[in-house]
């Protein structure tokens, strides 16, 4: 059975490029919001990247050109604001002032406006250059990851753009919540510390700083890491006695039986684990500790993971994608394709 989605009713405006403000803004669309997305003449220079890329970002939203530089598209925009509840904006900081983007700018159009501002630093944080990358380097992510015998690691997809655009997301709905107006706003610098939660909590009250371990071991669970096996390389997440009970009957492992023990001789856990996975695949290993309850998994490469029964995958328009996490009980979004440049108005 499918309804309205949860924010039918909701109308957000979108000043994005590229993709945080735009992933945001698709995740809201899933869900029922309408979105009109603002764009120059030449369009969200995402355009140029390639018609995939656009489309992962883009879709059920409607597209409106409006020079914003000028008076008639500033005149366009207050109309539309009049008739919306947010309006959600990633550009540099003086762009965004410049433009009037703000609430501050724009609350005698409509007091109840939620203006959401998402840059790398912070509405006043200046405009210093702020993409994915440069983010998960300065704020300790890529000293984190990797082999500690190594260079310093990206993770291969752009965790800051999408985790700042699902707590953008989050900060607007809140205020629409509020039935306040005002400014929400969302820098990639603060939302990627405060995914480091733990290693921050751990130095900053008890002066621990964190150590990058070899196959992304855990700093408190043991053994929580990769793992080499007779073929690939299995994930395990041993994160209580009882998980590590099971494991260890199953792998013919005697002795750590506690926590404390296993953190303590981590050395001697990860020796005697390593040697029972090279017993069997990593393939072999999942099929045999799943059944246990064990948190374990293969590692697959994407396409492995997307052809799998059961993945997410939505056909929108002439494309696939995949769909929506978010699932709404008695709700199925329905998925249209991403606009054509202006195809709302110009």
């Amino acid at each position: 059975m499918t309804g309205p989605g949860p924010l039918a009713g909701i109308r957000v405006l979108e000043v994005g490029t590229m993709l945080a403000g735009p992933y945001a803004t698709m995740m809201l669309a899933d869900l029922g919001a309408e979105v009109i997305k603002v764009e120059p003449a030449a369009g969200d220079i995402s355009r140029q990247v390639g018609a995939s890329y656009f489309a992962s970002l883009n879709r059920n939203k409607r597209s409106i050109r409006l020079a914003l530089e000028t008076d008639a598209g500033r005149a366009g925009l207050t109309d539309l604001v009049a008739e919306s509840h947010a309006l959600l904006v990633n550009l540099k900081p003086s762009a965004i002032k410049r433009l009037g983007l703000t609430y501050d700018a724009l609350r005698a159009h409509n007091e109840r406006i939620v203006c959401v501002s998402i840059t790398g630093y912070g509405l006043h944080g200046g405009d210093s250059p702020a993409f994915d990358y440069v983010i998960q380097a300065a704020a300790g992510i890529a000293a984190l990851t990797g082999d500690p015998e190594g260079p310093p690691t990206l993770p291969g997809y752009s965790s800051a753009d999408n985790s700042t655009g699902l707590t953008a997301a989050l900060g607007l709905l809140a205020q629409i919540v509020s039935g306040r107006g005002g400014q929400i706003d969302v820098s990639l610098y603060e939302v990627m510390l405060s995914q480091l939660n733990y290693h921050a909590a751990a130095y900053l009250n008890d002066g621990v700083r964190p150590t990058r371990r070899p196959f992304g071991a855990h700093s408190y669970y043991v053994p929580a890491q990769l793992f080499p096996t007779a073929a690939g390389h299995l994930a395990l997440f041993i994160t209580h006695d009882g998980f590590w009970k099971s494991f260890a009957a199953e792998a013919g492992i005697a002795g750590f039986e506690r926590m404390a023990d296993r953190a303590a001789r981590r050395a001697e856990v990860l020796a005697a684990v390593t040697a029972a996975l090279s017993t069997d695949t990593a393939a072999g290993w999942e099929k045999r500790l799943r059944p246990l309850g064990i948190p374990a998994a293969a590692v697959r490469e994407l396409p492995e993971a997307l052809d799998a029964p059961g993945a997410p995958v939505v056909t929108v328009g002439d494309r696939r994608a995949v769909g929506n996490p978010i699932h709404v009980s008695e709700y199925l979004p329905t998925y249209r394709p991403a606009p054509e440049l202006g195809e709302y108005g110009t």
